[in-house]
């Protein structure tokens, strides 16, 4: 039985001072004798653990053991749990836990747009932001807009295991609405003995991308020891990759824009144009992990953990873009088509005058930085357990971006513009069109530094490059004091209670942002690109004059920072503050002669909330600087409590069959940008709102989280810890939800003497627009079924003993449906292009399927994984590194690991390996509505590594 405690401690309420906590974890650390817990997230892990003993208990050596040790977690649980034991994340060679975990069941992930690699997670086809994050049980501050750090943070050989929850626990703090994630760092003291170990593998990168391929190296050194008869351990890890992603190719079709051109009095469907890009891109990280635990008896145990994460990031991008039929710029004049081909109302093939491209060179260079400490101290007196946990983390982030734009300059007479022919166009298949300009854009005496095609609004405010820089800051502080004590009151065997405190703030700021202008008096000015180099633009073929604009702002270009509303609201602060009080009961009993095992408690949580932002006085606005632009600072917030119950039932059918029950209440919290204070506003070219001509947006500090009450049913058939088959239902009644949504707003105190106000109709002369904020939605459900298998083969057949394989699949659907009119894209502009009035929720797939195959037999190992996931809702960053929503197409991946391990002989504990991942080649697809017509596509190529590993 687990270690409970008799009553609940009043402690909810409390509020601790750093001298306080720091007492309250030295009394616990010379304290007597502690019982041998595992992790800070003692209950949890106890509930995961059962009867089973510590973590070591499954230790794995190979795929089959690995498999089997998260069978046997997934057996005696009490809830619904999936888990990943160190040395199946370290036996074959995934790079991050994102890879890790996309093999459990109902788990899937999204690749970051901009460099491919599986970065966040999803459980049952859910958004990201859905879930809860853990590091050692432990909330975490963020490098990014988002809530969790990126799982792409933490290397998979410094991680000691993963759980992922399904079903809310009281216990667990910092749960999600779709499922909670535990990393783990190994604990020394659970090893039998000194263990070391050391990799090394080489990769090549973007094969078959269609550019140039890239390469990496990556180095890993781990220690585990322990000391003083084993009351005295230490576990020490580095690990170092360095990456040269080859080209990155990108073809944006404009949102599939293909306009009608009357061409002898009859219109025809001709490529409206397009932005291909070839990005280069070098990544660097560092990470490091330390874990100390002390045990001197079996009442006592003390353990710090630390994880630090240093990371690099430059890009140079090279592209050309430009309108073909139509302008693209006060500059660019409308070209007039000849010699087309037309089939169907659409030119196959033709050729436009007065095209005027523009290069793009493009450099990006990021860094962020990721630290975590964590103390956590046991001790056991008598009937009591007492465990008190200390945590501080932080990241950091800053963005610096510097683009310029090359081609002819505005002032160009339209005799010297050239032209642009295209074929194999059908009206939808833009990323297969061939295009072949007249002029030749490697050409550094007709291709200029300037401003092209006059984005910046003419020759007094010319715009030929943009320069941007901004910084996240993240800081995150825990404490928790819990009771624990083992009961005999009927069913009720153990109970436990608890306080915790999390205290956040978390900070976005630019530093400098605005139109760059070739230095020179006339509007219309130009010069030389410096230099020689030329790359080719991205998957077009078209090769341009290329350069790296560092070093170029003072010599070539000047800055005109950019000081208003729109630049001003995207710096904001937020503070939260969260006390959570809980208590859960362990249960053991019988229902009508059933015999069951399970947990019921409460969580009570109370939020105090403030978000800053900046609110710029437009009546008195007349320009772009301090000070033209008069802005403050505001503030607002809230404070409110959320109740969350739970209830986790496992009953025993015999002949190993399980059937669980899950039902609570849950809550996943809105990305902390979305709580800042301020707004801004302006006129739209086009709105939606009839009479109505203001609209603005901002955020909102009096944001609520998601809530939702959840109830879950489990079926598993089990075959010893060998194999099981299982079939999960789960729905979802959502109280709260999230949504960007317009609302009724008088811009009165805003509005300048310039602001043009209706001169028609029923708002004449009104300050009355519509501000949209994210707002609290009512109403909605989700529902959706689960489906595992994990049968290695030589159960159906002895002959087949090594091989195996495990199938998951889920379906999730839902009725909440919001407005796209809400979510706004790059320029303010809502998603979609206004060609989509509705949205499921952002990150949901309907589908997300899995299936592994695997043999292993006497050191050999091999799998063969391929995951899909249906279309989706996701999150990308913009080219200001702001979050944006975008529909991504439905993708296949197939990965391939193998490795041999040498049994015996001087050899003995090298293993060798290689991987394959993306070997079906699948881009980065996006659209606006029909998943057939391809708006932006991003090809990253195949990836390969081999290294070798030696553990002693």
């Amino acid at each position: 039985m687990n270690n409970k405690i008799k009553s609940p401690a009043q402690a909810y309420g409390m509020q601790p001072t750093p001298v306080a906590l720091a007492c309250a974890l030295l009394m616990l650390g010379t304290g007597g004798s502690a019982a041998a817990q595992e992790t800070t997230n003692v209950p949890a892990v106890e509930t995961v653990q059962a009867t089973n003993g510590p973590m070591k208990t499954v230790t794995v050596t190979g795929i089959r053991s690995g498999i089997e040790a998260a069978i046997s977690i997934k057996k005696n649980a009490n809830s619904i749990v999936e888990a990943v034991s160190a040395e199946d994340i370290g036996k074959l060679p995934d790079s991050t836990v994102a890879e890790s975990v996309s093999r459990l069941s109902g788990v899937t992930v999204q690749r970051d747009k901009e460099t491919g690699k599986a970065s966040q997670v999803s459980v049952r086809g859910l958004s990201p932001s859905f879930n809860g994050s853990l590091l050692n049980g432990r909330e975490q501050a963020s490098t990014g807009e988002d809530r969790a750090p990126q799982f792409e943070l933490f290397p998979a050989e410094l991680t000691g295991s993963v759980l992922v929850y399904k079903t809310p626990t009281a216990s667990l703090v910092g749960q999600g609405l779709a499922a909670t994630i535990d990393l783990r760092t190994l604990r020394p003291l659970e090893f039998g003995k000194r263990v070391m170990a050391a990799s090394y593998r080489k990769e090549r990168i973007g094969v078959d991308a269609g550019g140039e391929e890239g390469s990496g190296n990556r180095k890993t050194l781990s220690y585990i020891d322990q000391f003083a008869n084993r009351t005295l351990g230490v576990s020490f890890g580095l690990t170092s990759f360095k990456q040269d992603n080859g080209d990155e190719l990108l073809f944006d079709t404009w949102g599939g824009y293909a306009p009608k051109y009357n061409y002898d009095g009859t219109d025809v469907i001709v490529p409206g144009g397009f932005k291909s890009d070839s990005t280069h891109k070098y990544l660097t990280r560092d990470s490091a992990t330390l874990t100390l635990q002390y045990k001197p008896n079996a009442n006592f145990k003390t353990t710090v953990d630390t994880f630090y994460s240093y990371g690099t990031e430059n890009s140079r991008t090279v592209g050309l873009e430009g309108a073909i039929a139509l302008n693209a710029g006060i500059y660019d004049p409308d070209g007039v088509l000849s010699n087309p081909t037309i089939a169907n109302g659409v030119a196959t093939s033709g050729t436009f005058s007065n095209y005027k491209g523009d290069i793009r060179n493009i450099k990006y260079r990021g860094n962020d930085k990721f630290k975590s400490i964590g103390w956590n101290t046991e001790w056991k007196t008598g009937d009591w357990r007492i465990e008190g946990d200390i945590g501080h983390s932080s990241g950091f982030r800053h963005n610096f971006q510097y683009e310029t734009t090359a081609g002819q300059p505005g002032n160009t007479p339209a005799a010297q513009l050239g032209s642009i022919s295209w074929t194999g166009f059908n009206g939808t298949n833009f990323t297969d069109v061939k295009y072949k300009p007249s002029l030749d854009y490697t050409d550094r005496a007709i291709m200029k530094l300037t401003d092209v095609d006059g984005w910046g609004g003419g020759p007094a405010t010319p715009q030929a490059g943009y320069y941007s820089s901004n910084m996240i800051k993240d800081k995150l502080n825990t404490f928790r004091l819990t009771l624990h004590r083992e009961l005999e009151w009927g069913p009720v065997v153990g109970a436990h209670v608890g306080v915790n405190a999390t205290r956040r703030d978390k900070v976005r700021w630019g530093d400098g942002e605005g139109r760059l202008s070739v230095l020179g008096a006339d509007g219309y000015a130009a010069a030389t690109m410096p230099g020689t180099e030329t790359s080719i633009a991205g998957p077009v073929g078209i090769r341009v004059a290329s350069v790296d604009p560092t070093g170029t702002l003072g010599s070539i270009y000047g800055l005109n920072t950019w000081v208003d509303a729109t630049v001003l609201s995207r710096d904001w602060k937020v503070k939260e503050d969260v006390d959570t009080l809980y208590g859960m009961a362990d249960l053991d009993g019988k229902l009508y002669g059933i015999p069951y095992t399970g947990n019921i408690g409460v969580q009570v949580l109370r939020t105090r909330q403030t978000g800053s932002g900046v609110s710029v006085d437009q009546s008195h606005c007349t320009g772009i600087t301090v000070d033209t632009c008069l802005f403050s600072v505001v503030s607002d917030g809230d404070n409110y409590t959320n109740v969350l119950p739970s209830l986790n039932l496992a009953f025993d059918l015999g002949n190993e069959q399980v059937l669980r029950i899950g039902a609570g209440k849950q809550i996943a919290r809105a990305n902390m940008d979305y709580m800042r204070n301020g707004l801004t506003f302006g006129v739209p070219p086009s709105s939606p709102y009839k009479d109505i001509s203001l609209e603005g947006n901002g955020g909102n500090p009096k944001l609520r989280p998601f809530a939702a009450r959840s109830f879950d049913l489990s079926y598993e058939k089990y075959f010893a810890n060998r194999a099981y088959v299982a079939a999960a239902f789960f729905f979802k009644k959502l109280d709260n939800y999230i949504i960007n949504s317009p609302r009724l707003f008088d811009f009165a105190p805003y509005v300048s003497p310039t602001t043009a106000l209706p001169t028609t109709g029923a708002y004449k002369g009104s300050t009355i627009g519509f501000l949209t904020q994210p707002t609290n939605g009512h109403g909605g459900t989700m529902r959706g079924i689960e489906l595992a298998a994990n049968m290695p083969f030589a159960l159906l057949w002895k002959p087949l003993d090594g091989f195996g394989a495990t199938l998951n699949y889920s379906y999730t659907d839902t009725n909440v449906s919001l407005p796209t009119v809400g979510f706004k894209g790059p320029n303010n502009q809502p998603v979609f292009a206004n060609d989509v009035s509705s949205i499921t929720l952002p990150g949901l797939s309907r589908d997300v399927a899995s299936m592994r195959l695997y043999f292993e037999k006497a050191g050999f190992q091999i799998s063969y994984t391929m995951r899909y996931r249906s279309a989706y809702v996701g999150q990308i960053k913009d080219y200001r590194s702001d979050s944006q929503l975008t529909n991504i197409r439905s993708e296949s991946i197939a990965d391939v690991q193998a490795s041999y391990e040498f049994q015996n002989g001087p050899l003995k504990g090298v293993s060798v390996f290689v991987q394959g991942n993306n070997l079906t080649n699948t881009p980065f697809d996006e659209f606006t509505k029909d998943p057939n017509t391809i708006t932006q596509t991003k090809k990253y190529g195949k990836f390969y590594a081999a290294g070798v590993t030696y553990k002693f």
